[in-house]
């Protein structure tokens, strides 16, 4: 009951009906406080002499064994029970009401915590076996399914209407929203009030329930944006340094672009919205202990994306040279010894011959050592250490791959009259030239 600060008459609970949160909060505190006076009158009934103990239920049992007034405490109990039983369905239907007026989810989850809390205080007070006690879980685990339910509707509706991508591969409001409303949540958790016997619930469920679906909503657009061939969002800066390439065959080899080479290129603004959506997340939830786990799962999917991208991106490059259907012979090369499999010497093999790898080693020159670099450059990727990264993998990739094609063409075995007129370039030149 609450007093009015100028009279001091007691105001009925139900004129806070209007706010959740103080209305279900008001009943828990009137019942608390009753409980308490309750207990007082009570043990002044059955033993006069009992000294007063507001210590747990717990406590007090383990006492009366020691002093031999389990009886009393188990009158006392009893006597409790009885007279709060009748305060449980009255409490209930106001409780239910509350939870059918469909709360926010902020709302719901601060409700779930305060039924958790007097749960485990009145437990302590008057034993987890009565009829309160067996109202107030009830009550409690309502309001973590009320809280749930409203999760999961959230994440339906974002699933039914995914955003389309931006321009600049930016996260959708949604995903901020949504990290938002977590960051308030975890605040509401940390915050919550734990008895001594009690503990802080597990928090991940609701964390994968609000990000889960977030996540999945990004993933649809993603795919959404790639199935429309949108193109190459790395910005490639084709050269034409007449110094380095002569125009004709190589131009007609970087012109080439094959169904399968511009699905590959499709796919990179996808990774890199996807990369970006995942760090918005992240990042945010890095400074609270209770996602950890949440965390390392975020950059796990993160690290596959960019693996992923950094395939795809050297796939495209080596495709566009002409090298992407050679690299298998030189890689079998190697792995037998300077032989293919049929035993052959890679000269004599019509994708490795002189003339088709002069080209194709032209043509990667060229992209290579060009006055402007045509690599992608990842500028919309938003991370900054993330793009550099990226950057530097696909360098690295492609350095492994020429030194691959470098030591095939240089080894005697594989019949090559003039090695170095083709690779001109030793691996550890264009090691320095990618910044490696």
């Amino acid at each position: 009951m609450h007093c009015t600060r100028e009279t001091g008459d007691p105001r009925p609970i139900e004129v806070h009906a209007h706010d959740p949160l103080r209305y279900v909060g008001d009943m828990l505190g009137w019942l608390h406080q009753a409980l308490a006076s309750e207990r007082e009158l009570v043990l002044a009934l059955l033993d006069p002499d009992a000294v007063v103990d507001t210590g747990s239920t717990v406590n007090r049992f383990s006492k009366s064994l020691e002093n031999g007034t389990g009886k009393t405490e188990s009158d006392l109990t009893f006597v409790l029970d009885r007279i709060f039983e009748g305060v449980c369905r009255p409490f209930k239907v106001r409780v239910e009401q509350v939870l059918q007026s469909q709360p926010s989810l902020i709302i719901a989850c601060k409700l779930s915590n305060t039924l958790e809390f007097y749960s485990y205080t009145i437990s302590d007070l008057l034993g987890r076996d009565t009829a309160l006690c067996y109202t107030l879980w009830a009550l409690r685990d309502a309001a973590q399914k009320t809280f749930l339910d409203i999760l999961k509707s959230r994440g339906e509706k974002l699933l039914r209407y995914p955003p389309l991508v931006s321009v600049d591969l930016s996260p959708p409001k949604a995903v901020r929203e949504g990290v938002s409303v977590l960051l308030e949540i975890i605040e509401t958790h940390n915050g919550m009030m734990v008895p001594a016997t009690g503990k802080n619930p597990d928090f991940d469920p609701v964390i994968s329930a609000l990000l889960d679906p977030i996540i999945q909503m990004c993933e649809q657009a993603a795919e959404a944006h790639k199935s429309k061939g949108v193109g190459h969002a790395s910005r490639r800066r084709m050269t034409s340094d007449p110094g380095q390439i002569s125009k004709s065959s190589v131009d007609a080899l970087l012109s080439n672009n094959s169904p399968a080479t511009s699905s590959k290129n499709s796919e990179s603004p996808s990774k890199i919205f996807l990369i970006n959506c995942l760090c918005a997340i992240q990042q945010p939830l890095s400074r609270h202990k209770v996602a950890a786990g949440y965390l390392k799962k975020l950059g796990e999917m993160i690290e596959n994306h960019m693996h992923s991208l950094v395939e795809k991106e050297v796939e495209a490059i080596l495709s566009r040279c002409g090298l992407s259907q050679k690299m298998h012979y030189f890689q079998k090369s190697l792995n037998e010894e300077g032989r293919t499999a049929a035993g052959t010497p890679l000269v004599e093999i019509e994708d490795t011959s002189p003339l088709s790898l002069s080209e194709c080693l032209r043509a990667f020159f060229g992209l290579i050592l060009g006055n402007e670099s045509s690599l992608p450059e990842f500028e919309l990727m938003q991370v900054p250490k993330l793009r550099s990264e990226a950057g530097v993998q696909v360098a690295r990739s492609l350095a492994e791959a020429y030194t691959l094609i470098y030591t095939a063409i240089m080894d005697p075995r594989n019949g090559y009259a003039e090695p170095q007129s083709l690779a001109r370039h030793p691996p550890d030149q264009i090691r320095i030239i990618l910044g490696i």
